[in-house]
C-alpha cells in the first residue's frame, strides 16, 4: 500500500464488526455513550485501520479487540456469490470490494472466503469488460 493510494485509504476507512474484549473508560463516546465507558463485549463499527490497531493491542494477556468478518463478506453474502456472482451489487455491498476483502484475508485466515472471491473475479471480470465494451461500442 503506497502512502498516497487513494484506494488504499477509502478501503481502510470502511467500517468492520468489532468486539471489544475489556472495558474501556471514558471510550463511551465510540458506542454513542458520551461520557460513559466501553463496557465488554459491546459491538461496534470501527474504521478499519482502527479496528486493526486495536485487534493487535493487548493489554495483559487480552487484546483489546477482537475483528469480525464485515456484512460485505458475511455467510448470506458467500452463498449468493456462489450461486450467480454477477448477481450481486459488490459496489452496493462496499464501495471497495475487492480491497476490503484483500485487507480482510490479510487479517483472518479463512479459505472459504479466498475460494469464494477468487471465482467470483474471475467469473465477475469477464462480464465487466463485455458491459464496458458494449458502453464503449454504443457510445459511437
Amino acid at each position: 500500500m503506497s502512502y498516497y493510494d487513494v484506494d488504499a485509504i477509502l478501503t481502510d476507512a470502511q467500517k468492520v464488526p468489532c468486539t471489544f474484549e475489556l472495558e474501556i473508560p471514558g471510550l463511551g463516546y465510540i458506542d454513542d455513550n458520551t461520557g460513559g465507558d466501553i463496557k465488554k463485549g459491546a459491538r461496534v463499527l470501527l474504521p478499519l485501520w482502527l479496528g486493526e490497531l486495536l485487534a493487535v493491542q493487548r493489554l495483559g494477556t487480552s487484546t483489546v479487540v477482537n475483528l469480525d468478518l464485515p456484512a460485505s463478506i458475511a455467510p448470506r453474502v458467500l452463498n449468493a456469490l456462489k450461486a450467480d456472482a454477477r448477481t450481486v451489487d459488490l459496489r452496493g455491498l462496499a464501495a471497495h470490494f475487492y480491497g476490503l476483502a484483500a485487507r480482510v484475508l490479510d487479517l483472518f485466515e479463512e479459505e472459504e472466503v479466498v475460494d469464494v472471491l477468487s471465482e467470483v473475479r474471475r467469473d465477475h471480470f469477464p462480464h465487466l469488460l463485455r458491459m464496458r465494451q458494449e458502453a464503449l461500442w454504443l457510445e459511437k
